[in-house]
């Protein structure tokens, strides 16, 4: 029966797998840093400023007409800074029910942590017991990089994506009050998308962008998408379109190399009679001459051809996981009753917290390991996706500062994260 049960889990636990190759910005799950600035206690000073954070700074950043809001409240040493940024392109009911949600996460993702950053596709946000708002430091940098290679040659690939994103970031920077631009080249069809904070003068915007920019070859090259994303500015490519209306700007392809010169033919003319040795020489260059340029056309044109062609079943490209993540999903399963055990059968007294996905209860399993439980809703018709979004998270980003999964438990209805 155990044997039963375990197989079971085991087909659950991958069943999960399946769902979860699907592109990132489908999943939309939270990617969060939880910073080392000190913890908070609950319903201490801190907690309460954040607390108030999370009641205005939706609302400030969804009726500004940049999308952006910056706020602080408290007295050392339990101030509470904090700054919510929505995507250029979304509307002010997304970006208030995004950051809102934010605030949720955020004292859930990083339970009691002073420092936390969370960010969506739609929107980000931090908040901290630092003043980060004074400074224009891009921190917190999260890189996202899709799996799939494109089939173009790699460094004229990386070269067209540089030279969207320079361009998109020097409109974004100089034209555009919400210092955000998307952008569409022609080379493979590229898209891009540039954004800063709007409190960014355009010099401090553009060099913002630059930095990252320049790190797309070293840390995103030959992929068909990736992001690099600070909580100042922030890019993003694909080869697929991934925002809302049309390109702010549009790329001409980048002109194909020339063909390279025929080699010279060397003939020697043979005097004959009569003086007929350049008529001689002409009709045995003038042929080859032209079969030559005839094979490159034909040659050139096939090229040009075949990089304008798609990398395969663009439209279901995807973040994969690779078999070693069907088999760390395997030995990540834990009983529901040693879970229990561990959390008092998820007494109050060891309840960290509670938000729109569910509780937080603290435990020690029986080898002394401090863990934090994650007990999902069980009436939420979500629950599947919310499990699909957490296991996104720790399954594709790697980050000193991630929080790392411990298990998951499916019995019994239940759908818990071990952390």
């Amino acid at each position: 029966m155990a044997t039963r049960h375990g197989t079971f889990y085991r087909l659950a636990a991958t069943i999960l797998i399946a769902f979860l190759l699907t592109p990132l910005t489908a999943a939309q799950p939270p990617w969060q840093i939880c910073g080392k600035s000190g913890n908070y206690a609950a319903n201490d000073t801190y907690q309460s400023n954040i607390r108030q954070l999370s009641a205005t700074l939706p609302k400030n950043a969804s009726a500004s007409r940049t999308l952006f809001a910056t706020g602080s409240i408290g007295s050392l040493p339990d101030i509470a800074y904090a700054l919510a940024l929505c995507r250029g392109d979304g509307n002010a009911s997304a970006c208030e029910a995004c950051v809102t949600t934010a605030f949720q996460d955020a004292q859930q993702l990083c339970a009691f942590n002073k420092d936390a950053t969370v960010i969506y596709d739609p929107c980000y946000l931090r908040f901290s017991n630092q003043n980060f708002l004074a400074t224009t430091s891009n921190d917190n940098l999260i890189i996202l990089k899709n799996s799939q290679s494109v089939s173009s040659p790699v460094d004229v690939f990386d070269a067209a994506v540089q030279t969207l994103l320079n361009a998109t970031g020097d409109y974004a920077a100089a034209n555009s009050s919400r210092r955000f631009a998307t952008g569409e080249e022609g080379f493979d069809t590229v898209y891009g998308l540039v954004q800063c904070t709007p409190d960014m003068s355009p010099a401090d915007c553009r060099s913002c962008l630059g930095d990252i920019i320049t790190q797309m070859p070293r840390d995103l090259s030959g992929s068909i998408g990736g992001r690099l994303i600070g909580v100042r500015c922030n890019f993003r490519y694909e080869v697929v379109p991934f925002f809302s209306g049309s390109p702010t700007l549009r790329l001409p392809a980048p002109p194909a190399p020339p063909a390279p010169p025929p080699a010279p033919v060397n003939v020697t003319p043979t005097a004959t009679p009569g003086g007929k040795s350049a008529n001689n020489v002409l009709a045995i260059v003038l042929p080859i001459i032209a079969a030559i340029l005839a094979i490159s056309t034909v040659c050139l044109c096939y090229l040009r051809r075949r990089r304008r062609r798609r990398p395969a079943s663009t439209e279901q490209a995807h973040y994969s996981t690779n078999h070693e993540d069907i088999d760390s999903i395997d030995s990540l399963i834990i009983d529901l009753s040693t879970l229990r055990d561990a959390t008092n059968n998820f007494a109050e007294a060891n309840k960290l917290g509670e938000g729109g996905f569910g509780a937080v209860y603290k435990g020690d399993l029986p080898d002394g390991q401090e863990i934090a439980v994650k007990r999902l809703s069980r009436n939420s018709g979500q629950g599947i996706g919310e499990l699909k979004n957490e296991l996104v998270l720790v399954a594709k980003l790697q980050h000193k500062n991630l929080v790392r999964l411990v298990g998951v438990c499916l019995q019994e209805h239940e759908k818990l994260l071990v952390s």
